[in-house]
């Protein structure tokens, strides 16, 4: 039976998508309750400036400066998200492998290690039925994550469709439902609690950033579960 750190059976990991600057305060947050997390970049847009306008409000989406990102992301694990956050399933195959291949290359040189997991770069589901086995050969990636929820915490045999569990901005009721449900849950087999977002759309309301903090102190701190990046979690 696969279990996790300390043969745990329980696991907690999220993953951040775009490389944003509010990325460094999450990471205070998440250092600060000893949690880890997987940052899923674009390397073609690394130092870019840009304003977000979504709701009627204008918010920062500035990306980390390539020099910057080993400094900003140490301790946690960064990821493919393409080089220039395309709608996969519209490009040839080719270019859905430079796309991947390239960005991985590129992070891999920055950040000092292998780089070997991904998000899908979402406009829908992200991936056809081509995509993932384009990538699971032509490429170095060993695990990708959808944006389709589950409900369910047991892990996946199809790591090329990573199914989490709640995205934290549209779903922060739901996230805190299943992040109680899986504090108390008492595992008999491995599990696994998966949240994703972005770490900008915490700017949209005064109380997101509040509310997130919340949620990783009521995760944060439990010896029954092993907090770890995707990677150390996934593979």
């Amino acid at each position: 039976m696969k279990t996790f750190g300390d043969n745990k059976l329980k696991a907690f990991t999220l993953s951040y998508d775009d490389g944003v600057t509010q990325d460094i305060r999450l990471i205070e947050l998440l250092n600060k309750y000893g949690l880890k997390c997987t940052f899923n970049l674009n390397s073609g847009f690394l130092g870019q400036k840009g304003i977000l306008d979504r709701w009627g409000k204008r918010i920062s989406h500035y990306k980390i400066h390539p020099e910057d990102v080993k400094y900003v992301y140490d301790g946690h694990e960064v990821a493919v998200h393409t080089v220039n956050h395309p709608v996969l399933p519209e490009l040839p195959d080719e270019d859905v492998v430079r796309e991947v291949e390239e960005d991985r290359i590129a992070l891999s040189e920055i950040v000092g290690y292998e780089v070997v997991g991904m998000a899908y770069p979402s406009v829908g589901i992200g991936y056809d039925t081509r995509v993932p086995e384009l990538i699971r050969t032509r490429t170095g990636v060993k695990y990708v994550r959808s944006v389709e929820d589950t409900d369910s915490f047991d892990p996946q045999e199809d790591l090329y469709r990573f199914r989490p569990n709640v995205y934290n901005l549209l779903e922060m009721d739901r996230m805190f439902e299943l992040g109680k449900k899986f504090v108390e849950l008492k595992a008999d087999r491995p599990q696994i609690f998966y949240c994703w977002g972005h770490a900008y759309e915490m700017d949209f309301e005064k109380d997101f950033w509040v509310k997130l903090e919340e949620f990783f102190e009521m995760m944060a701190g439990r010896d029954d579960i092993f907090y770890g990046t995707n990677k150390e979690v996934l593979l």
